[in-house]
C-alpha cells in the first residue's frame, strides 16, 4: 500500500480526488478520516491510502518536573531536557496502524520549514513501526490537478536540513519564551492568565511600538500657518492655489502676506508634463499582507483567508518569499483560465498581448512562486472575505503584466500682488495597470481651460493655523513590513506574533498602540536587558537558522548558541534582579489607574475581590467605598481617551477569538446598566416590599443567622448597609448584598 500523508485533511481530500481514477473511497482509522484508491488491476494493481494531518502532531516541552513557576528556577529551563510528545493522539494512532501496511511513503506537506518539520514528524512516526519503509517527498505551489500531478509524476527527496531548521526554531523559541516569561512575570508578581508573555522576536517587535510611542509622546509641536486661495475664471470654474511658501513660520510675516492679497491674481506660468506610474510587482506574503490590510483585513485573517484558498485550489501556497515567476510556470495558460468568469475582460486584454512581460521583485527564490490565482472562482462560492481576497491576488496577477498607467501633470505659477501662489493638478491619460488593479488609486486633480497671462478672481482666501503633528503610529501591514526588514520572524511567524501581542493585551487598536503594561515591560527590559528588546540577537538566530536549511550548521550548535546567549541575558537580569521587581511593579500599577474618585479624589484602580472577581475601587478604601463593577472575563485595557463627563479612562475588553468590545467609560456604562434595569423592572409587574428578612429570595434562616450577628434585624437596616463592609462581615459576595437590597426597595434599583 502506497501512503501519501498531507498536511491537513482538506488537502487530503482534494489530492486523493485528482490522483485517483475514480472517486477514492472514504474509511475512518482510528477516528481519522483516510481516503483510498487503486491505481492498475491484477498484479501490478497498487493500493493507495491519503491521510492528512492537522498541522503538528507532536509537541515539545519541558518534562513536567519543571511546570512548578514558584519553584523551579527560570534560568534552568536553558539548560533542562525538551521532551516530545504526542498532540493529537488520534492521528498518531492512525498513522502507527497506516504506517504497518504500507510498502511505501510519500509526504505532501506544504513546502516550507514548517511543513517539511511536520512531514518528518509523520515519518518518524511510522518508521517506528515499519523501519525500513521507502519515502519520497512531492513538493507543490498550488492543489490543482495539474501542479499535483506534476508534482507526483517527479517524486524528490525528504529534507532532513529544512527539518531541522523547523526543529530548532521550535525549541529556541520555547526556551527562550518559557524562562524569560517566566522570570519577568514572577518579578511582576503576575501568574495564572495575567503573566507577562516575553519572546526572542515579541519582544523586540513590541520593542518597535513602544519606542514610536515614545516618539510621539514627546514630540513638540510646532505651530505654523498656511495661505490658500480660491480662485474663478471668466467662465465661473474654480480651483485653489497655495502660497509658494508652504509654511510659514512666524505668524506676523503669514498676517502681512494675507493682508496684502487683492481681488486678482494672475496666471504667470503654465507648465504640462507627463510622468508615469510603473506596474507593481508581483506578491510575495510581505506584499499580500500589506496589501490586504489597506482593504481591511487584519495580517493575522488575510493569511487565515488565503491559506483556505490554497487549500481549496483557488491560489497558490500564500507563504513565499519570492516576486519573480518562475520559468516553469506557464504564464498565458494561467491567464487563459479567467476567459470565462468576472474577470472575462481583463482576461482577453492581457491575451491580445503578443510578449506577457510580467514586472519582477528584488526577491528571488525557488522555494515557491508569488502568490498567484490558481483556478477560477466564482464570487457565489466563496464567502465575502475570501471573494475579498481572491480578487486581490488575481487583480494583482493582471497587473504584473500590464503597462504603466501615464498622467499629464500641470503646475501653475500665480501671482497676486506680487505675491507668488502655486497648484498642482493631474489627470490619467492612459489607465495601464490601474485597470486591473484599482486600489488606493489617486483620483483625477483637474484644472479649468486656462491660459499664461490669464486674469482670475479671487473669490476666497484663508490663513489656517496649523502644527506639525507626531510620527504616525504603525498600522498592522507597516508593521510587517519594517519587521522584515530588521529580520524579525518570517513570512510565516510575523502576523501570528502580532496576534500574540493583540491576545496579551500588549497593544489595542489599529494603527497600533501600546497599552501602560507594554510601556512597564519594555522599559525594564531596555534599562536592564537590551539584548532582548533588540533586533539583532533575533537576527542573528534566524540567519543561523537558514544556514542549517542549507546545510552548512548543524541544528545543535545554533541551540548550544543560543543558550549560551540565553545564558548572558540573565546574567543581565540577576544582576539587576531587585532594580527589575521595582520597575515592573511600579509600571504595572500605573496600568490599572482609571482616574479619579468622584467622592473623595483619590485614584480609581482596577482591584480584585478576595474571591478574585474584578471591580474598579478607590485607593482610599476603606475610607472610600466607591466602586464600579467591570466584566468576569477578558483582558482589560485601559485606553489613552478619556470620559468628558467623568474624567475616567475608557476601557476595552479583549477575549481570545473574539472582537475587542469598547465598554468606554465604565462610569457611563454602569449608569446606562442601571438605567436599562430601571426600565426593565418598569415593565415588571411591581413586587411588595418584603416585610422581614426571610421573605428576601435568597436568604434563609442561616443567612439570617449571620445577618443578625451582623447586627443587621430589619429590611430597612439591609437596604442602609455599607455592601462591601457587610459582605466581608458575613463572607459572601458584594454582587448577592446588592441583589438583596435591590429587593428590600421592592425591585427598584437605587442609584449610586
Amino acid at each position: 500500500m502506497h501512503l501519501i500523508v498531507t498536511e491537513k485533511n482538506i488537502a487530503a481530500r482534494r489530492i486523493a480526488a485528482i490522483l485517483a481514477p475514480k472517486s477514492p473511497k472514504k474509511e475512518r482509522v482510528s477516528g481519522v478520516d483516510v481516503y483510498r484508491y487503486e491505481l492498475g488491476k491484477g498484479k501490478s494493481r497498487q493500493e493507495t491510502a491519503v491521510v492528512g494531518l492537522s498541522g503538528h502532531i507532536v509537541g515539545i516541552d519541558f518534562p513536567k518536573e519543571y511546570n512548578n513557576w514558584q519553584k523551579v528556577d527560570s534560568r534552568t529551563l536553558i539548560d533542562a531536557e525538551i521532551t516530545t510528545t504526542p498532540i493529537n493522539r488520534k492521528i498518531v494512532t492512525a498513522l502507527r496502524a497506516l504506517g504497518k501496511e504500507a510498502d511505501r511513503v510519500t509526504i505532501a506537506t506544504d513546502y516550507d520549514r514548517e511543513g517539511e518539520l511536520i512531514g518528518v514528524e509523520a515519518l518518524n512516526i511510522i518508521k517506528k513501526v515499519n523501519p525500513e519503509v521507502p519515502f519520497d517527498r512531492v513538493r507543490y505551489s498550488a492543489i490543482t490537478p495539474k501542479a499535483i500531478d506534476a508534482a507526483f509524476t517527479n517524486p524528490t527527496s525528504v529534507d532532513f536540513n529544512l527539518a531541522d531548521a523547523g526543529h530548532s526554531r521550535q525549541v529556541i523559541d520555547l526556551v527562550w519564551g518559557a524562562a524569560l516569561t517566566r522570570y519577568i512575570s514572577l518579578a511582576a508578581g503576575r501568574l495564572g492568565k495575567m503573566f507577562l508573555s516575553v519572546g526572542r522576536v515579541q519582544s523586540p517587535t513590541l520593542s518597535l511600538i513602544v519606542d514610536r510611542e515614545k516618539e510621539r509622546n514627546i514630540f513638540v509641536p510646532t505651530p505654523y500657518w498656511e495661505i490658500h486661495v480660491e480662485l474663478e475664471t471668466k467662465s465661473s470654474e474654480t480651483f485653489s492655489a497655495q502660497h509658494s511658501t508652504r509654511r510659514f513660520l512666524d505668524k506676523k510675516e503669514a498676517s502681512e502676506v494675507f493682508n496684502k492679497l487683492g481681488k486678482k491674481a494672475e496666471l504667470k506660468e503654465m507648465e504640462k508634463g507627463t510622468k508615469s506610474d510603473q506596474p507593481p510587482t508581483p506578491f510575495n506574503t510581505t506584499g499580500f499582507i500589506s496589501a490586504a490590510n489597506s482593504i481591511g483585513l487584519s495580517p493575522a485573517n488575510a493569511m487565515r483567508i488565503a491559506e483556505s484558498l490554497y487549500t481549496n485550489g483557488y491560489i497558490s501556497y500564500p507563504r513565499t518569499d519570492n516576486t519573480v515567476y518562475p520559468e516553469t510556470l506557464d504564464l498565458r495558460a494561467q491567464i487563459e483560465i479567467f476567459k470565462e468568469g468576472p474577470f472575462k475582460e481583463y482576461a482577453e486584454a492581457l491575451l491580445e498581448k503578443k510578449e506577457l512581460i510580467p514586472t519582477r521583485g528584488k526577491k528571488e527564490t525557488t522555494d515557491h512562486p508569488p502568490i498567484y490565482p490558481a483556478s477560477l472562482a466564482k464570487e457565489s462560492e466563496l464567502k465575502e472575505d475570501e471573494w475579498k481576497v481572491y480578487e486581490l491576488v488575481a487583480r494583482r496577477f493582471f497587473a504584473t503584466f500590464a503597462g504603466p498607467s501615464t498622467w499629464e501633470t500641470m503646475r501653475l505659477r500665480l501671482e497676486i500682488n506680487a505675491e507668488e501662489f502655486r497648484s498642482n493638478g493631474a489627470r490619467m491619460l492612459e489607465s495601464g495597470w490601474r485597470w486591473y488593479y484599482p486600489y488606493n488609486a489617486p483620483e483625477d486633480r483637474l484644472f479649468p481651460e486656462l491660459s499664461e497671462g490669464e486674469i482670475l478672481k479671487v473669490i476666497k482666501k484663508e490663513m489656517l493655523d496649523k502644527e506639525t503633528q507626531p510620527p504616525g503610529r504603525y498600522g498592522q501591514g507597516r508593521l510587517i513590513n519594517i519587521m522584515e526588514e530588521l529580520g524579525l520572524g518570517t513570512k510565516a511567524t510575523r502576523h501570528e506574533i502580532i496576534s500574540k501581542l493583540y491576545s496579551r493585551a500588549y497593544i489595542h487598536g489599529n494603527p497600533v498602540q501600546p497599552t501602560n503594561t507594554s510601556f512597564a515591560v519594555v522599559e525594564t527590559l531596555e534599562r536592564y536587558s537590551p539584548t532582548i528588546t533588540k533586533p539583532d540577537m533575533t537576527k542573528l538566530l534566524e540567519e543561523n537558522m537558514d544556514l542549517i536549511a542549507e546545510g552548512k550548521i548543524k541544528e545543535e550548535s545554533v541551540l548550544e548558541e543560543s543558550r549560551e546567549m540565553l545564558q548572558q541575558v540573565f546574567s543581565e537580569l540577576d544582576k539587576n534582579r531587585d532594580k527589575i521587581i521595582e520597575s515592573l511593579q511600579a509600571g504595572l500599577r500605573e496600568d490599572k489607574i482609571i482616574g479619579k474618585c468622584p467622592l473623595c479624589g483619590n485614584e480609581l484602580m482596577i482591584r480584585r475581590s478576595k474571591r478574585g472577581s474584578r471591580f474598579i475601587g478607590c485607593s482610599n478604601y476603606p475610607n472610600c467605598t466607591f466602586s464600579l463593577p467591570l466584566p468576569k472575563s477578558g483582558q482589560i485595557v485601559v485606553t489613552d481617551k478619556q470620559c468628558e463627563t467623568h474624567g475616567l479612562h475608557h476601557i476595552r475588553i479583549i477575549n481570545a477569538g473574539k472582537r475587542p468590545w469598547d465598554l468606554g467609560c465604565p462610569q457611563c456604562n454602569f449608569i446606562e446598566w442601571q438605567k436599562t434595569q430601571k426600565e426593565e423592572q418598569a415593565q415588571q409587574p411591581k413586587k411588595e416590599k418584603p416585610k422581614t428578612i426571610t421573605d428576601i429570595e435568597g436568604v434563609g434562616k442561616a443567612t439570617a443567622g449571620k445577618l443578625e450577628g451582623a447586627g443587621i434585624t430589619s429590611v430597612e437596616a439591609l437596604a442602609e448597609a455599607d455592601p462591601i463592609e457587610l459582605a466581608k462581615t458575613i463572607k459572601t459576595s458584594v454582587k448577592k448584598v446588592k441583589t438583596w437590597q435591590i429587593s428590600c426597595n421592592g425591585g427598584i434599583v437605587e442609584d449610586l
